[in-house]
């Protein structure tokens, strides 16, 4: 039976995800921009839509281990999320004391839209939509965008 399943995915591979803890969330598997978390369902603005652990390594295990494998360092959706300077739609907050990272929506989130988020402004990579976007936020918390949101 393993067996076929591993044939099964190599030939028919999946394009997303379902997520049974985040019912709300799909991973997509194919983006332009490779893995990408989507709403399965519209999602009301301030939605908690994840918590994910922490993992910190001391610099001793950075040395042992970083070195020579590939570690995700936020777990869950955490890593999921793509960046968007002009469309961030998802906010976090770290929570040091507990080593967690709590993942909100900064507004109505409609069906079939990418959840987003603002790796901040020291990237590592060059930011597709840098051209567009005179006013970056400093951060990737969303603490502004979400106090300007309208509960009303």
């Amino acid at each position: 039976m393993g067996a076929d399943c591993e044939e099964d995915s190599e030939s028919d591979p999946l394009k997303s995800l379902p997520l049974p803890r985040c019912a709300d969330l799909l991973l997509v598997l194919n983006t332009p921009k490779g893995r990408g978390v989507f709403a399965a369902r519209d999602i009301p603005a301030r939605t908690i839509l994840d918590v994910c652990p922490v993992l910190v390594l001391e610099p001793d295990e950075n040395e042992r281990h970083v070195r020579h494998t590939k570690l995700a360092i936020v777990l869950g959706l955490g890593s999921m999320f793509n960046h968007s300077t002009l469309h961030q739609n998802v906010g976090w907050m770290r929570d040091v004391a507990n080593l967690l990272v709590t993942y909100q929506a900064l507004r109505d989130i409609r069906q079939g839209e990418e959840l987003c988020i603002s790796y901040g402004a020291k990237l590592t990579f060059e930011d597709a939509e840098a051209d567009g976007c005179e006013d970056s936020m400093e951060g990737g918390d969303g603490a502004e965008v979400l106090g300007k949101i309208d509960l009303g």
